[in-house]
Order: structure tokens, then C-alpha cells, then sequence
């Protein structure tokens, strides 16, 4: 068993805020609450173990915030808290695994309740998982060292730790500012190795044009003085 599924062993019901943005397992996000019925779901989640997930809804579809039956959220652990003294807080969270909402529980709270059921990525063969990885790895770092001189080299170059497939498809997926569909479509995704082929799809496209300006932007620091000539 896992150290993501050992925290939320027992759990089967389990406290909601829906939110216009998708929560990855291993991603941090902060969070400000001032809602009354979150600042109540703060106190009793504290009481616990300081878990409760995030669902994604679009407000672009419908006003309705309660998230269908049967989608996908991520469990959200608190991490830090700072209380304000007009009782709302700021809150920094984990992503921590993953849930099916199966129904909705009527336990008199003022935040929705959800009957869930979690799950991670299914068994795969592990040669196709390391070949997958190690592609998608690659092609992060070829990325992040365009984006690094595209900055003129200000800061730490981006990194991503070496993490196993699972792990390091949600780090990539994170990383990079995709829209809320295809985030929750990879987040939904059981099989890593497919989860890790969208992502190079995706890197593949991106690397190009990252590298092509981060070319164009260093002959640009000379003046247009360069060996090579570019036709932009």
C-alpha cells in the first residue's frame, strides 16, 4: 500500500470544495478561506486529519458548483495554516490522491459531503514505464533550460526531482500552465504510460518553439551579431 493510500484508509466520506481549477497529487496550492461554511469545514477537517477534496467545476457550464456524480477530484492535505483574526485563513495544501465521487451524503454540514472511492494508476509493464519516463523527463529539461535562457538566466534553473513514472507525470503535468480540460483529463487518466505519452505529445510541440526563441533571444543579446543568420 502506498503512503498516499495509507492516509486515506477508512476514509470513505469526504468533505468537498469545488473549485474552477484541477488539483494534482503531488501538487502544492494555496488556498484563501472566507466562506463560512469553508472556515466550518477548516475546523472540523483540524478535528481529523486535515483532508478534504478539491473537485473541479466550470463556471463557464454551469452557476451550479455542486460537481456531477461520478468526476474526479484530488485530496487536498493541509499543510499550513495562518488564521486571520477576522476568522478567515490562508492555507497551503498537497495534492494527495486521487477520487471517484460515487453520491452525495446529507450530513446536516454547510459544505458538501461525498461518498468517494480512491484510486491510483493501474500496474503496468515497467520497461514501457521507464521508457515513457525518461522520454518525458528529457524533454522537460530541454524546456526548462530554454525557458532558464529566455529569462537571461535569472534564478534557479526549473527543475523536477526524479520521482517514479507516477509521480513524475502529475510533477510535469503541474509544472506546465495547462487549461483545467486537459489537466482533469490526465487526471482522470488510470494508466500512466498514457498519461505519460500526452504529456511528450505535448512537450514535443512545446520544445521547438522554446528552444527556436531561446536561440533567437541570445543573438538578440548580441546585437544580431551571430555566425548563423535566422529569418524570423
Amino acid at each position: 500500500m502506498s503512503e498516499a493510500s495509507e492516509k486515506v484508509l477508512g476514509i470513505k466520506h469526504l468533505p468537498l470544495f469545488p473549485l474552477p481549477l484541477v488539483l494534482l497529487p503531488n501538487e502544492m496550492l494555496p488556498l484563501h478561506i472566507f466562506e463560512p461554511r469553508y472556515r466550518q469545514m477548516l475546523a472540523d477537517i483540524a478535528l481529523k486529519k486535515n483532508l478534504f477534496g478539491i473537485s473541479f467545476f466550470d463556471p463557464n457550464v454551469s452557476d451550479d458548483d455542486k460537481p456531477p456524480v461520478g468526476s474526479v477530484g484530488c485530496v487536498a492535505e493541509v499543510r499550513e495554516i495562518n488564521r486571520l483574526e477576522d476568522g478567515r485563513a490562508n492555507i497551503l495544501t498537497l495534492g494527495i490522491i486521487r477520487y471517484r465521487l460515487l453520491d452525495y451524503v446529507d450530513a446536516g454540514d454547510p459544505y458538501y459531503v461525498g461518498e468517494v472511492e480512491f484510486f491510483e494508476d493501474e500496474e503496468e509493464n515497467e520497461s514501457l514505464l521507464m521508457e515513457a519516463s525518461d522520454e518525458v523527463f528529457v524533454l522537460f529539461s530541454r524546456i526548462a533550460e530554454a525557458a532558464h535562457k529566455l529569462s537571461n538566466q535569472q534564478g534557479e534553473l526549473p527543475q523536477i526531482p526524479p520521482a517514479p513514472p507516477e509521480m513524475l507525470s502529475f510533477l510535469v503535468t503541474a509544472a506546465f500552465n495547462l487549461d483545467n480540460e486537459m489537466k482533469y483529463e490526465l487526471l482522470e487518466t488510470r494508466s500512466t504510460v498514457e498519461r505519460l505519452k500526452k504529456l511528450r505529445e505535448i512537450l514535443q510541440k512545446a520544445v521547438v518553439k522554446m528552444e527556436e526563441s531561446a536561440d533567437i533571444h541570445k543573438l538578440a543579446q548580441t546585437n544580431g551579431h551571430g555566425k548563423k543568420k535566422i529569418d524570423i
